[in-house]
């Protein structure tokens, strides 16, 4: 058993801080920018050093699309689309969590993976804080909004799946995989953008970055390519690569903590009790879904542990 050192707790925890705070980051960017160019964005600003500067991992080019696909387009145009409708930041850092007991279920749907009753009882919790967040959101707002972010979380877990096949076909370096799937985000979310919320919308707002909205939704686009995804996911590949997955995975499920915890401090969004009771039993759930199916292995043995995908957020 490997023992994590204080250092890489430390590097753990400033991950979770940095994708906390993330979600504060995507607030303030949607307050200038249509969510779907934003999305669209935050990808291309990654994906044009990435084309020129990264070697493309040796991968199968149809894995690498689900995984931009489920991961990029899907998990933010939907995300983006329910912040901009109503879906308070601190919450939606909690409801995207379901992407977890979500890959779980697709996992054993889609690569016959097998389920142990740990993990069914996980899933049925996690099913329970959703229902317990979505009876006390019915009576002050619009379900939409949560449904929408709901759906960011299962395109999430598509993106796991297609992240999982790419990474078993053949060695690959997990950083230059996380980095190439923002190649594919860009141009379909850039089309949806046209259609969906016309053609110069987004490029207007680009434009008029000098107003009060634009220079924060700059620095908040900064953060996010710079510190949540480059800096946070480059730590995220390096604890998982010297460390089982078991050991480092269950940190991500403290990045709401943190998301709902700067929402109040920042933006003044205060949670129900209903709404922390939901939130606490989601991630319960969800660490039992996704840490309650390892069956100890030998050492020399041991196949490498399946690590939870770096997030983008």
């Amino acid at each position: 058993m490997v023992s994590v050192t204080n250092r890489d707790r430390l590097l753990g925890l400033t991950v979770v801080l940095l994708w906390g705070l993330n979600f504060i980051a995507i607030r303030v960017g949607l307050d200038h920018f249509p969510p779907l160019f934003f999305a669209a964005l935050r990808f291309a600003v990654l994906a044009v050093p990435v084309l020129l500067f990264v070697p493309r991992p040796n991968v199968p080019l149809r894995w690498l699309l689900l995984y931009g696909t489920g991961f990029g387009v899907l998990q933010f145009a939907f995300l983006f689309t329910a912040m901009r409708e109503g879906m308070p930041t601190g919450l939606a850092s909690l409801v995207l969590q379901s992407s977890a007991p979500f890959t779980v279920v697709l996992g054993a749907l889609l690569l016959g993976e097998r389920l142990r009753p740990i993990q069914l009882g996980g899933l049925f919790v996690a099913v329970a804080g959703i229902v317990v967040i979505g009876a006390d959101r019915v009576h002050v707002a619009p379900l939409l909004p949560l449904l929408l972010t709901l759906a960011g979380g299962l395109g999430w877990a598509f993106g796991n799946i297609g992240s999982r096949l790419a990474a078993a076909s053949r060695e690959v370096n997990p950083l230059h995989l996380t980095l190439w799937m923002t190649v594919v985000p860009p141009l379909p979310l850039f089309a949806l953008s046209a259609l969906a919320e016309g053609p110069a919308t987004g490029w207007h707002a680009l434009t008029d970055i000098a107003s009060p909205t634009g220079w924060p939704a700059l620095v908040g686009l900064a953060y996010i390519v710079a510190l949540g995804t480059v800096v946070g996911s480059g730590l995220w590949t390096f604890l998982m690569s010297r460390y089982p997955a078991g050991a480092v995975a269950p940190l991500s499920l403290l990045v709401p903590v943190i998301g709902i915890a700067a929402a109040w401090a920042f933006l003044h969004e205060t949670p129900t009790a209903s709404q922390l009771l939901g939130g606490l039993i989601v991630i319960t759930g969800a660490f039992v879904a996704t840490t309650g199916g390892r069956r100890p292995r030998a050492a020399k043995t041991a196949e490498p542990e399946q690590a939870a995908e770096p997030a983008l957020h």
